[in-house]
């Protein structure tokens, strides 16, 4: 299990989408050039059959009652599943882009760079609203159709009213763990807020049967306050005023 943070992502415009806080699937479409400077593949081999990864699974060995060694190289195929965080607060920024967007953007980089490495795209765009399966695919249709589902995902609509549910846990890790098929390649693009108590434990067993990479988007604001001073803060249904003046606190939130 590995951990990336954000980096920037830059996209091509559309017009009349401020691509700010909305992402276009024109732009995604965009990123499929610069996605062939992002090689995904690891433990590559060198053989003219099918498969282009090293198996961590040994297969079946014959039981003849002696001892006996055997040397082998087995040959499969790696699917690569992308799972999109789009709950609300995804959808937050201070600078730059909404989180969901950059969330968007790398998961399109990834989905060119899976088609390009010739693997099968799968992927689990989820909200607090509807959580969005797509099987594993193989090819460019396979990435223009995950491309249409992050940029028509109901949330971005729901993003500037009050969801209709109580917040949730990260997400649903019996989905998730029945989704990714063991020997996948597993991106979990997230703010990785409101984690549940078993979620260090279920990422755990992700890990074992998979090759997991958790990518890290976050707003600075979330690791630290804003100098000192008093900042309006304005919400859908209300407005307040963040104090930050006070050391101690200052020094809390950071914790």
């Amino acid at each position: 299990m590995r951990l990336f943070s954000r980096s920037p992502v830059k996209s091509a415009g559309s017009p009349g989408i401020d691509e700010k806080v909305r992402i276009s699937a024109q732009s995604l479409i965009g990123l499929s050039q610069a996605a062939r400077s992002l090689p995904l593949k690891t433990g590559a081999i060198r053989s003219e059959q099918a498969g282009n990864y090293l198996s961590a699974f040994k297969g079946r060995t014959a039981r003849t009652g002696r001892t006996h060694t055997k040397l082998f190289r087995e040959e499969r195929e790696q699917p690569v599943q992308l799972w999109v965080d789009y709950r609300a607060p995804m959808f937050f920024a201070t600078r730059g882009a909404f989180k969901s967007v950059v969330a968007a953007r790398m998961a399109a980089l990834l989905a060119w760079s899976t088609v390009y490495a010739g693997d099968r795209l799968g992927g689990l765009i989820f909200s607090e609203e509807r959580h969005l399966e797509l099987r594993p695919q193989q090819g460019k249709n396979a990435v223009l159709h995950f491309i249409r589902q992050l940029a028509e995902h109901p949330a971005w609509e729901q993003k500037m009213r009050q969801s209709t549910r109580a917040p949730t846990a990260l997400w649903d890790f019996a989905r998730l763990r029945r989704v990714a098929r063991p020997g996948s390649r597993v991106f979990l693009i997230s703010d990785f807020r409101n984690l549940a108590p078993q979620a260090e434990a279920n990422l755990g067993l992700l890990a074992r049967h998979n090759d997991l990479v958790l990518v890290f988007i976050h707003d600075p604001l979330e690791t630290e306050l804003p100098p000192a001073g008093r900042y309006k803060v304005a919400g859908t249904q209300q407005e307040l005023t963040l104090d930050t003046a006070n050391r101690q606190a200052r020094e809390l939130y950071r914790q």
